[in-house]
């Protein structure tokens, strides 16, 4: 999910498709009105950007906070996104929703997303508290899929926040997804999306299922390593 250069390259990308995206949405908007509504959400896409660039400082600051103060980092790695504006008429038009900057606002909760990447399962709480604590961030919803795993096995914190964005003239407050997980949490949820994505459909089941064992073995790894860090912890260090 990396910022700036990757959101260039996704929105020349849109610029260079737009029979695909016609194409996909046929038969419900015209192309010009798909055009017009991609360019709409072209010109409003600094919002998200911004958002995301206040997100990231605020949890870089903490990281920082930690490093030099208890000599420990409880974040491993940031990355970020922005939905491209073709990936936010898309998901409108699935959800049969109006094709406006209004509608998406409303409507959409991960136009921009942010993935903290954690040692330790106490590091994801840890982390969560104290940016639910910061005066500016309103928590909107948590979906704890660590507590509450989905059914194919995926582990991680959701948190849908608020958050205000300073313009030349008004301040305008942005929604983002900030999901946190370990460094083993994501390893699964990375190869299991290239490997489910590239399932035989005589075989899904039986993969599926070997998916979910390999989500519970990565589980029990990380207590072991949340038991062996508190353990240590005991003794006045960390690993």
């Amino acid at each position: 999910m990396d910022t700036d250069c990757a959101n260039k390259k996704q929105l020349k990308q849109d610029q260079t498709k737009p029979s695909k995206m016609v194409e996909t949405t046929r038969g419900v908007f015209s192309p010009e009105e798909i055009d017009k509504a991609v360019n709409i959400f072209r010109a409003t896409e600094h919002l998200y950007i911004s958002a995301v660039r206040e997100i990231q400082t605020k949890l870089e600051n903490l990281n920082d906070e930690f490093k030099y103060t208890k000599n420990r980092n409880p974040i491993h790695l940031i990355k970020s996104r922005i939905k491209t504006p073709g990936s936010i008429v898309k998901k409108l038009q699935r959800r049969g929703l109006e094709l406006s900057v209004e509608s998406a606002i409303q409507n959409l909760t991960d136009i921009a997303g942010i993935r903290v990447i954690c040692p330790y399962i106490d590091d994801i709480y840890l982390i969560s508290n104290m940016l639910r604590m910061q005066d500016d961030i309103e928590l909107l919803r948590t979906n704890d899929y660590i507590k509450n795993p989905k059914p194919n096995g995926y582990r991680s914190l959701h948190l849908i926040i608020s958050i205000p964005v300073f313009l030349s003239n008004e301040k305008k407050l942005v929604k983002a997804e900030v999901q946190i997980r370990t460094i083993a949490m994501d390893f699964w949820a990375s190869l299991e999306h290239d490997i489910a994505y590239k399932l035989p459909a005589d075989k899904t089941e039986p993969i599926r299922e070997e998916l979910r064992d390999c989500a519970s073995v990565i589980n029990e790894t990380d207590l072991r390593m949340q038991n062996l860090n508190s353990i240590l912890k005991k003794y006045g260090t960390s690993l």
